[in-house]
């Protein structure tokens, strides 16, 4: 006896005869169509257990379809397939009731064990979002087979209050997906908080994370609010927090556990209702065993884990990312410009170090430079020959920041580079060019070329960095070419 009557539409003729191989291999009765007007003539009638079906069909939009057979068979398991594999598509499978979303190409494997789940667990879907979705102008951008996993996580952790540990190397996106949470959830109504765990003085992350009343320390002159009561009713994005210290670890825990913290210097409990997303680049695992970071606030935050893929682990999507950015430039008045297949192709071959960052911030720069209205391979080429500096393990963030894990790297990369000989004399000043050169463009690049300005968030007096501008040649900055 069948297992379950499956009906499978998509005008795919070759997708239709493989999902009906599959799935009467494993015990299914499939029912194949082409067409979105017999799949409608099948439900209304009552056959089907589970609904398999593509989006674009010949006749009708499955989206605009979900919602008639949601109203006549409400409990029917639809589990939707699609080509058009971007963040929009999982997100309004979820929106329109979809038990399940599966990106093409898919695994038959996953297709059949999909399946399997909707006739046994029909009650569970992706969840539904009130929000209306426009356009494909969304944060992640990526039709990778990494990111389309991300897509379906998020799509179904929207509309959930889990606490989300998000695993990523520095430019990879890590607050992009924080903001997808927020933003398609039920909390977007509330504010989105953000605090950087890196880029707070140690003896300060308590006071910021909670608060402060008048007079708890020297300075402390009125009371002032945490991100905790900023986030009140929202989302709390805690980024990089492998660098909390263990004090504030053990307060963070608390609340965590008991959903109530004080301020410092205050005695009265505060009730706290946030929902808290954490971000990191460490290995939280191996901090742990050093002693550096609390195991059981480990498992508290790492409910549900998300790993951003490296760019360099994702090349298939630096295309789709490279003319989202030319659209931004774009809406910034550096005009409308496209690039050639072979730019694109060039690029790909980029190890890209400063991740999607370095790449939005390197496409900016060279929307500002040239006037032509197509990107040549030739550009490219010229700009990464001239932007970075040609040594193993190149250091190329756009984050000055992410420094200190570029110089290892780099140095990795140059001793390993001679083997077992010495590298020759001179290395000071080498790794010091090496190091300064794209802190400089970096700093340059984050403020589009204004020295005042990144003198000021280098910490230099403007005189002396017109003066390394000089003696380092930068000339990212130069007068467009026509």
């Amino acid at each position: 006896m069948a297992r379950g009557t499956v009906l499978i539409a998509d005008d795919d003729t070759a997708i239709r005869t493989v999902l009906n191989q599959a799935l009467a291999r494993a015990g299914y009765a499939p029912r194949a169509t082409g067409n979105a007007t017999t799949l409608w003539r099948w439900v209304s009638q009552g056959e089907g257990d589970v609904v398999l079906t593509d989006v674009v069909m010949p006749d009708e939009n499955a989206f605009d379809l979900i919602p008639r057979i949601k109203k006549v068979r409400p409990d029917l398991p639809i589990i939707v397939m699609s080509a058009q594999n971007t963040l929009m598509t999982a997100l309004t499978a979820a929106e329109k009731g979809a038990y399940e979303y599966l990106p093409k190409p898919f695994d038959l494997n996953e297709v059949v064990a999909v399946v399997g789940r909707a006739l046994t667990q029909p009650g569970r879907r992706l969840q539904r979002t009130t929000q209306e979705i426009e356009g494909e102008e969304l944060p992640l951008i990526g039709r990778s087979p990494a990111m389309q996993e991300i897509y379906r996580v998020l799509a179904r952790l929207t509309q959930t209050d889990l606490t989300v540990m998000i695993n990523g190397e520095s430019g990879t996106g890590k607050e992009l997906v924080a903001r997808v949470l927020h933003d398609y959830g039920r909390r977007r109504q509330g504010p989105f908080v953000a605090i950087n765990m890196a880029a707070i003085p140690r003896e300060l992350v308590e006071s910021e994370l909670f608060g402060h009343e008048k007079g708890a320390f020297t300075g402390a002159q009125t009371r002032t609010q945490g991100r905790f009561e900023q986030a009140e009713g929202g989302t709390l994005f805690l980024d990089e927090i492998g660098d909390m210290p263990l004090d504030a670890q053990t307060r963070l825990l608390r609340v965590l556990q008991e959903g109530e913290y004080t301020t410092v210097g205050g005695r009265t409990p505060i009730k706290t209702n946030v929902r808290i997303v954490a971000a990191t680049h460490r290995d939280l695992k191996s901090q742990i065993q050093q002693g550096l970071f609390r195991e059981d606030l480990f498992y508290r935050l790492n409910v549900v884990p998300i790993r951003i893929p490296p760019l360099r682990e994702r090349l298939e999507d630096v295309g789709d990312l490279v003319r989202h950015f030319l659209r931004q430039a774009a809406r910034e008045g550096l005009g409308q410009k496209s690039i050639e297949a072979a730019a694109i192709d060039r690029l790909k071959a980029h190890p890209w170090p400063g991740n999607i960052r370095e790449l939005e911030n390197f496409v900016r720069r060279v929307a500002a430079l040239y006037t032509q209205d197509t990107l040549t391979s030739q550009i490219i080429e010229q700009e990464l020959a001239e932007a970075l500096p040609d040594k193993p393990n190149d250091i190329g963030s756009s984050d000055p920041k992410d420094l200190s894990e570029q110089v290892e790297r780099y140095l990795s990369g140059y001793f390993s580079s001679f083997g077992k000989d010495l590298p020759p004399p001179g290395l000071y000043e080498r790794v010091i060019k090496q190091v300064e050169l794209p802190l400089l463009t970096a700093a340059l690049a984050a403020t589009r070329g204004n020295q005042i300005r990144a003198a000021e968030l280098l910490g230099l007096n403007r005189n002396t960095l017109r003066s390394r501008i000089r003696a380092l040649d930068i000339r990212v900055f130069r007068t467009p070419q026509p």
